[in-house]
């Protein structure tokens, strides 16, 4: 980090997971302090804190329920007591897939819970704290599937389609104090959530790239929109999905 530009506290939702995880790690690797968020497995989280450390960078681990205001409120507070958070990645999503005529009502209810209400629970305390600094990143995790919808996964589409319309108003709202606020929506990555679900050939027919991507694949755009460089994009959805949408 040059002198002009000191270290910032960047926080990253679902920091454990494997986009999450990435991200984390790109983000040290720019300099910034990573804050890196787990649901429940704080081990999970302090293993990524741990792989940012050992390459000499700055993070460590927390880990509450983003559905859960109060304790989002209070993590936060206790976070905002150290250094103002200046760059924020919400993360944090579910899948619970099903036909929209077999979904229960627990199914849709927990993954707008974590994807829409979790971005309200996490972002709303910081806006105020990272307005008076003039200057902020907030990128949000979405998915192919808000941009073109899938079978199976109406409650998923529906809570990350979302964010694309909070995404936009938020950049309109916090434009003017230096604050960017983008989606990225990535298509078919490598990682746990995906490797069991499409076969190669599968990814062939879906993907005009031919191949997933790799979670490093999406931290880099990550970290490029929470840099310097990328303070007149705002207010944009952002496809990383090898041609798909």
């Amino acid at each position: 980090m040059d002198a002009n530009h000191p270290r910032k506290h960047a926080l990253v939702t679902g920091g454990s997971g494997d986009i999450g995880g990435a991200i984390c790690v790109a983000l040290a690797a720019a300099g910034h302090h990573v804050i890196v968020h787990a649901n429940g497995n704080l081990a999970r989280a302090a293993s990524v804190v741990e792989q940012i450390t050992s390459q000499g960078g700055s993070a460590e681990a927390i880990a509450f329920d983003v559905t859960d205001a109060e304790l989002s409120r209070t993590a936060i507070e206790s976070l905002l007591a150290q250094a103002p958070i200046q760059i924020l990645v919400n993360n944090a999503g579910i899948h619970d897939d099903a036909p929209l005529a077999g979904m229960t009502e627990p199914q849709w209810r927990n993954v707008i819970d974590v994807s829409l209400h979790g971005f309200f629970n996490v972002t709303q305390p910081l806006l105020l704290p990272m307005s008076r600094t003039r200057w902020g990143r907030i990128v949000n995790i979405s998915s192919v599937a808000a941009v073109l919808g899938n079978r199976g996964q109406v409650n998923y589409a529906a809570a990350k389609a979302a964010l694309h319309g909070a995404s936009k108003s938020l950049a309109r709202e916090m434009g003017s104090r230096g604050i960017s606020v983008n989606v990225i929506a990535p298509g078919v990555i490598k990682g746990s959530m995906t490797d069991n679900v499409f076969p190669p050939e599968q990814i062939k027919a879906m993907v005009p790239a031919g191949r997933a991507g790799s979670p490093e694949e999406v931290a880099a755009l990550a970290a490029f929109l929470c840099s310097d460089a990328a303070g007149y994009i705002n207010g944009q959805v952002i496809g990383i999905d090898g041609g798909m949408s």
